[in-house]
């Protein structure tokens, strides 16, 4: 029988994980994290729950990464620490995983195994062939997973366009190919199900980038996603065209641009790259910034440019600072806000909602119908969505002739299974979300998230008291110090009357009371809490520390 089992990216953008099973054998298809969501307050990242992987440790014969963007390879080292297993991708892919690897200190104990597109691979049961496939960035490949029970095709993140740059062009003859031969199962990146048509070349992106740094006189600064190399190299195209010297800021940029340098991704001419030091030894017109920040993340390099924190580089009048990435949901008012300040600084901002400087590197409706055509699978599984995508990829199966009994609708943490008697789905119930905050690894949970967003929302008051152990008679306190809660009203009464009240419990509890401490800061929690949300609506975490002296 064979299983796959989804632990992350069906249902939520991010996260993807798959595992594959026959028999003794397991191996596992990507290693995403997701940004947190807007309740997750203080969270870095979220990874996906690894709990099946666990208890199935010594199956796990091999980890198949597609591509390079976090959302794909971000929860690997949390992964590798669950099983010693080796690990295979392309080498732009494996170039930006040495990096994460090295941050984590497991990249001494790590087993890394480069592959290349029409390159097979042995894994127990399993025959896999990698595909090229073209996405935002470089060196991605799709699965064609050859099984005791049938052929698997796995697209990974796709599209399929003619005009790409930097040969990375789908393989659709291998996809073809694969189709006459007969497909089993199809599982699809559903992102961009939503948009009808195909997605625009990235030749016409670039044209559209030459344009916006056409006639400009001051210093351009393109924020793009660091993994992003094709657009990186027409920044540079653009940059000898107008002969100017580029400059690269970010560390992830850096470390991006360096690892494509090195494999021949990019192509840099000689003396053309200077240092961030060397600015200034050069005119406005003769510079182009290549940067982070493109979705308006704090710390990043154009973040502190917009608000002139950035220790090398000050905004000035006549800058151009175009933003070659989409508005990623979530970080709008980050963006806009980053957007806002740079006008302030007298910069001009090109941004994607005034002109048409990205494209996506998910395939457009017409693709996915294409690549249906293409595989002409028996079932069909949509993956790589939110639960609406992965809905509208159904119908679309359906609606290219696909049967409605063979397009399977399934979600992280069940299992379908094919063998000859056909396919059954069921829930093992082993799916969930890690949260990831500092070096802690699951510590945070639902009662903290709640915690903090109560902080958040109405504050905190911490009540210090000292009782004489013999007697029990207050001997310092009730003492009240807040953060982020205000007493003041109009009466201006209220921290002595909240005194009051702690003082009274104290009163009506003898001092022979069993476990009386802990009786009294039961009942001043409770008692204060009715009294500030009485007194002036707010309900802040109320903390007693007692001593006895």
């Amino acid at each position: 029988m064979l299983k796959l089992i989804p632990l992350g990216g069906l249902g939520e953008i991010g996260l993807n994980m798959m595992v594959v099973e026959y028999g003794d054998t397991i191996f596992i298809i990507d290693a995403g994290l997701m940004f947190p969501e807007a309740y997750m307050l203080g969270v870095d990242y979220v990874i996906p729950d690894m709990a099946y992987i666990h208890e199935n440790a010594s199956r796990i014969r091999g980890v198949v990464l597609t591509h390079a963007h976090e959302d794909h390879i971000g929860a690997l080292p949390y992964l590798l620490r669950e099983v010693n297993a080796p690990v295979f991708g392309t080498p732009f892919t494996l170039g930006i995983v040495r990096r994460k690897l090295e941050e984590h200190e497991l990249i001494g104990s790590a087993s890394l195994h480069e592959i290349t597109p029409r390159e097979k691979l042995k894994i127990g049961p399993f025959e896999l062939e990698f595909i090229r496939v073209n996405h935002s960035v470089v060196d991605g490949v799709g699965l064609a997973i050859h099984t005791p029970v049938g052929t698997i095709v796995h697209t990974g993140d796709f599209k399929i366009n003619h005009t790409n740059i930097g040969g990375m062009m789908t393989d659709v003859s291998a996809f073809a190919r694969l189709g006459e031969e007969g497909v089993m199962v199809l599982l699809s990146d559903s992102t961009n199900v939503e948009k009808d048509g195909y997605t625009i070349g990235d030749q016409q992106i670039g044209e559209a980038l030459a344009r916006a740094t056409d006639s400009r006189t001051g210093r351009i600064v393109v924020a793009v996603f660091a993994s992003n190399i094709a657009r990186i190299q027409q920044i540079i195209d653009i940059a000898k065209t107008r002969g100017r010297k580029i400059v690269f800021n970010g560390r992830s940029i850096e470390d991006s641009v360096r690892i494509a340098d090195e494999l021949g991704f990019l192509e840099i001419p000689v003396d053309m790259e200077i240092g961030i030091n060397e600015i200034a030894d050069y005119p406005d017109d003769e510079i182009i910034m290549v940067t982070t920040g493109s979705q308006g993340e704090p710390m990043s390099a154009l973040a502190r440019m917009a608000a002139g924190t950035h220790k090398q580089i000050k905004i000035k009048r006549d800058d151009t600072v175009i933003l070659s990435s989409k508005f990623i949901p979530g970080n709008e008012k980050a963006i806009t806000n980053i957007i806002n300040n740079l006008y302030r600084r007298g910069a001009d901002v090109i941004y994607e909602k005034i002109s048409q400087i990205h494209v996506s590197g998910h395939a457009f409706r017409e693709e996915l119908k294409l690549m249906l055509n293409l595989t002409r699978p028996k079932y069909f599984i949509p993956v790589h969505g939110e639960y609406r995508h992965l809905v509208l990829h159904c119908r679309l199966a359906e609606g290219v002739g696909i049967p409605r009994r063979n397009v399977i609708l399934t979600q992280n943490g069940q299992c379908v299974s094919f063998s000859g008697n056909g396919v059954k789905k069921y829930d093992l119930g082993c799916t969930g979300r890690v949260l990831i905050d500092g070096k802690g690894v699951g510590d945070v949970g639902r009662s903290v998230l709640r915690e903090r967003r109560m902080l958040s929302e109405e504050g905190l008051v911490v009540v210090n008291m000292a009782f004489d152990e013999e007697t029990g008679i207050v001997v310092y306190g009730p003492q009240l110090v807040s953060r982020g809660f205000v007493f003041e009203t109009a009466t201006g009464h209220v921290v002595e009357d909240a005194q009051c009240v702690i003082l009274e419990i104290v009163e009506e509890t003898p001092p022979d009371t069993p476990g009386r401490i802990e009786l009294i800061r039961a009942k001043v929690q409770s008692a204060l809490r009715q009294y500030f949300f009485y007194t002036i609506g707010r309900k802040p975490i109320i903390l007693p520390f007692f001593i006895e002296t």
